[in-house]
């Protein structure tokens, strides 16, 4: 892989970070901790937006 940073990685694997976050999320919540289950799910948030806002727009069509 020629970059290996953390951004690179990360985008790599984001689909497996979301899931992973919102399985922890579910877990959390089935142990009666909304609120950290609050915290890893705003993690994903943050991760799907900032990947939105980096990825390559399709040209509106006139």
């Amino acid at each position: 892989m020629p970059d290996e940073s953390v951004g690179a990685v990360a985008e790599l694997y984001l689909g497996n970070l979301l899931y992973a976050l919102e399985r922890c999320a579910l877990s959390l919540e089935a142990d009666d901790k909304p609120l950290d289950a609050a915290f890893y799910r705003g993690i994903g948030r943050k991760l799907a937006d900032a990947h939105g806002r980096s990825s390559p727009r399709a040209p509106a069509s006139p």
